[in-house]
């Protein structure tokens, strides 16, 4: 195992709670911004969390992967929808994307095992 990402993605909730009582006008922004981006529109919020995810892979963001498989999940997708991000993703990022799909494929297995 690379990385816990369960315990990744619980530091880094803290962290931002953190930061929210620090910066509360930064994060309250942040916060109203994704939840707009992710509402239900066009778009489910499921297929808006497997873009994220693709794009967090491609941009090569630890964190980003963590919390957009865990929501791409809580969304209702598949472990099998989110394997063919990965490799749309890795088919936009190339080799470097292909390390954090492989990232992102160990915290889907980690995630799923804690949904069971």
């Amino acid at each position: 195992m690379i990385k816990d990402y369960s315990k990744h993605y619980s530091n880094l909730t803290k962290l931002m709670r953190e930061m929210g009582a620090e910066m509360p006008e930064v994060m309250g922004g942040f916060n109203k911004l994704h939840e707009a981006s992710i509402k239900e529109g066009v778009l489910s919020s499921k297929n808006k969390e497997l873009i994220a995810l693709g794009i967090a892979i491609t941009v090569r963001c630890d964190g980003c992967i963590a919390f957009h498989v865990h929501d791409a999940l809580s969304s209702g997708a598949s472990s099998e929808e989110i394997m063919e991000t990965i490799g749309v993703a890795i088919l936009m990022g190339g080799g470097p994307a292909l390390v954090y799909g492989c990232q992102a494929m160990e915290a889907l297995s980690q995630f799923v095992v804690l949904e069971k």
